[in-house]
């Protein structure tokens, strides 16, 4: 009663003792701690219940969803859901049932991205179960263990209303550790609904159908005459076989109204493998055959009948990256051109190989992302269609409304923007049906959310998706392509009719600049150094082509390997695009060294004049022409060589080129032997030998010294003939200086020369005792 009185003081305002204070605070705390603990004790509602159990439990149970059929019902359809529910948890789940249940409409297309989410169940936005014992009861689900559902369901029950899209989930419901039922999982996707056709207009889809590859041939191949290609690998045979990603686009495209997008190089590579092909890497000398020459007829047969009634857009050949070309490639001399190039033979590939006249006049930027420097590279080449992407080019204000693709961008060019919701619904993995069969009813309702959006304008809508589809990926377009052949909403249109749709008057029709690229696209791109490497490669090629008899042999398999060094496919792969790039360079190069020029030893000159050989070799199985050979004396006063000489060797063959030479002195010369271009370029390496000039003989010199001492006499002998004339007419000889002379002068005894008036008689030597004869005057 003394506690009571002083509990009962305490409100009554009353000052007890500080002892009494504090007995009062301990007992409240203990009173209010018991409240608590009781409270938490009674009965919960059962909202209250299901909702605390589904936080505690949403990742209890694993649902999946794996097929919604039909996609888009109708009134009378009966819907068909199938999946799969996994117990997570550590207890057998018991008394366990699969229902499906219709949430709101949704009413906006950024709601449509959140389902799928995985969140806990709210049995205010997920529904009720729809009604009419449509459960599918399950048995007993041990911890781990999987059980797979199917349950079908009138439409009429589902007590759909008006035109739109909902929410419709499927949940397992049971009970688990020894808890009463509540829902132990969920799993949502979405149903668009409109029964039947309504006096909306449609909305006109263009669906891009891509058929590109990987890069698979390089400009290697076998020595023979038909240059049978070598493929480093045969993973496009693989691709191309029955069940392959190549052969279930052609296979699912045939029967789909779609815009089919080629990069002709795919069709040149499988229209090679036709043939026979073989397998190896760069130091491979006996590539093995390849199989896949059956897979490739067949491959290229079908298309041709999947196209026949289709428009067909071939892309640049190669696919070259736009992108990388405008921001990494514009500056390297000559790397356009190679676009401009690409752009020509993209036509006559596809209409050779296919028999269809393709559009070359579109350029497909990678992932529609475009800025002003790509768009002028990309119709530089006269491509005055660019596609690009809605969250690239961005309505003002951040609208959801989508509104025609086309848009005038000014030179007579046009950009079709795709959407990028629809355009990017089957971007993941795809490999379980759960994600495949969300990523339909998601495309199917963003397609309806489109037309409901401003069902009084036809509006032209393209979706462009990723640019090489997986096999499971090309499955869940295909499907959600069917789901729009009954015309309700959409009807098709080509890539070709959307380029010339009215624009809308409110589009945006601004080319954003540079740098609204996006960082993770621009850090994938091929660097500089790819197209200074290509430039490389190009300036070798057109050395080398000059000199060829039969130059399409080199610069048709080259061209294209060049093309291909510039593909899309290269991004995010820079290893794998570097060493593509040093295979082509490398065997240009090898090519380039068939023709050379064969080492030379040492040559010794016997004689003034001389011929020395060289060789050249030529290993190529054409032949060459347009060379000149030079040789160069490092001591052209010692040997002279005469002036280079024309070179013209047919293939597999060689020729053994003559020079004249002089020598003028002995000892050993180095000669220079060098190959050239018409446009005075060297070719190949030169090669180096000595001539040792011996031809000037001890005889020769002999002989040159005897001559030089004939030379030195016959001189003497004249001067010391004249000088002994003068000293006779010196000494008083006649007037004309004549005298008796030396015998060695006058010839000799007998001499008969005829004398002249007035000239002395000559003397004979010594006087004679004998008389001289009748007449005769001597004189004394």
């Amino acid at each position: 009663m003394a506690e009571a009185a002083e509990v009962q003081g305490a409100f009554e305002g009353t000052s007890p003792a500080p002892a009494c204070r504090w007995f009062r605070r301990t007992a409240l705390l203990l009173a209010g701690v018991l409240l608590v603990v009781g409270l938490g004790q009674l009965p919960q509602a059962p909202a209250a219940r299901a909702e605390s159990a589904s936080s505690a439990s949403a990742r209890s149970v694993d649902v999946s969803l794996d097929t919604v059929t039909p996609v888009a019902p109708k009134q009378d359809d009966t819907l068909t859901v199938s999946g799969r529910v996994t117990n997570n948890t550590k207890s057998t789940i018991t008394g366990a049932h699969v229902a499906l249940r219709v949430g709101p409409q949704i009413t906006t297309r950024s709601d449509i991205d959140d389902i799928g989410v995985r969140a806990p169940f709210s049995p205010g936005s997920d529904g009720p179960e729809v009604g009419g014992n449509h459960a599918q009861k399950i048995d007993s689900l041990p911890p781990g263990v999987s059980r797979d559902f199917t349950m079908t369901v009138p439409v009429k029950d589902m007590e759909l209303g008006k035109d739109g899209v909902y929410q419709l989930g499927v949940t397992l419901s049971g009970q688990s550790g020894g808890q009463s039922e509540q829902v132990l999982g969920i799993q949502r996707t979405l149903l668009p609904w409109q029964p039947s056709t309504t006096d909306a207009k449609k909305t006109r889809l263009t669906f891009l159908w891509p058929l590109v590859s990987a890069t698979h041939l390089t400009a290697r191949t076998v020595s023979d005459q038909q240059q049978t290609p070598v493929f480093p690998n045969d993973d496009l045979a693989a691709e191309l076989a029955p069940g392959g990603r190549l052969q279930q686009l052609v296979a699912l495209g045939k029967s789909l109204p779609v815009t089919w997008v080629i990069d002709p190089d795919l069709l040149a590579t499988v229209e090679a493998m036709t043939k026979s092909y073989r397998i190896g890497g760069p130091g491979d000398q006996n590539p093995a055959p390849g199989r896949g020459q059956a897979v490739a007829k067949q491959w290229l047969n079908q298309l041709q009948e999947a196209v026949a009634d289709h428009q067909v857009v071939a892309l640049p050949f190669g696919d070259p990256d736009l992108a990388s070309l405008a921001h990494r490639g514009k500056d390297v001399p000559g790397a356009l051109s190679h676009l401009q190039s690409a752009t020509e033979l993209a036509s006559t590939t596809v209409e050779t190989i296919l028999g269809v006249k393709p559009r070359t006049d579109f350029a497909w930027p990678v992932d529609g992302a475009v800025d002003s420097s790509i768009v002028d590279v990309a119709t530089s080449a006269g491509a005055h269609n660019v596609i690009a992407r809605s969250d690239s080019v961005r309505e003002t204000g951040g609208s959801s409304y989508a509104p025609t693709a086309a848009r005038q961008i000014g030179g007579g060019n046009t950009a079709i923007v795709a959407d990028a919701r629809l355009s990017t619904a089957f971007d993941g993995e795809m490999i379980k049906a759960n994600d495949s069969s969300l990523a339909v009813q998601r495309f199917l309702a963003q397609s309806l959310m489109v037309n409901k959006q401003a069902p009084e304008n036809e509006r032209s809508i393209v979706v462009a998706p990723q640019r090489m589809p997986t096999t499971s990926q090309a499955q869940a377009m295909a499907t959600a392509l069917k789901g729009l052949t009954d015309g309700r909403w959409t009807q098709p249109a080509d890539l070709g009719d959307a380029a010339k749709a009215q624009p809308d008057p409110a589009a945006n029709q601004h080319i954003p600049g540079s740098g609204s690229y996006p960082d993770s696209l621009r850090a994938r791109e091929l660097p500089t150094e790819a197209f200074e490497a290509i430039q490389r490669t190009q300036s070798s090629l057109d050395s080398f082509k000059v000199i060829l008899t039969s130059q399409d042999r080199v610069v048709t398999p080259f061209g294209s390997a060049i093309m291909r060094e510039m593909s899309t496919s290269w991004r995010g792969d820079p290893k794998g695009g570097e060493t593509f790039r040093d295979a082509v360079q490398s065997y240009l190069d090898q090519l380039i060294r068939q023709v050379h020029l064969i080492a030379k030893s040492d040559a010794t000159l016997s004689g003034r004049s001389a011929t020395i050989p060289v060789t050249v070799q030529n290993g190529l199985l054409q032949g060459v022409r347009g060379l000149k050979l030079v040789l160069t004396s490092s001591q052209p006063n010692r040997l002279k060589i005469d002036a280079p000489q024309p070179v013209e060797v047919g293939g597999g063959r060689q020729q053994s080129v003559k020079f004249e030479t002089r020598a003028n002195a002995n000892g050993p010369v180095k000669v220079k032997a060098q190959l050239y271009a018409e446009d005075g370029q060297t070719y190949g390496d030169p090669i180096y030998f000595t001539v040792h000039v011996t031809s000037i003989t001890p005889m020769v010199l002999l002989v040159i010294a005897g001559g030089v001492l004939l030379l030195v006499l016959a001189g003497l002998r004249i001067y010391l003939q004249r000088k002994r004339a003068a000293a006779r007419k010196a000494a008083g000889g006649g007037p004309d200086g004549a005298d008796g002379g030396d015998p060695g002068d006058s010839g000799g005894p007998g001499d008969d020369k005829p004398e002249q008036p007035g000239d002395p008689a000559a003397e004979t030597g010594a006087r004679s005792g004998d008389p001289s004869g009748s007449g005769e005057k001597v004189e004394r």
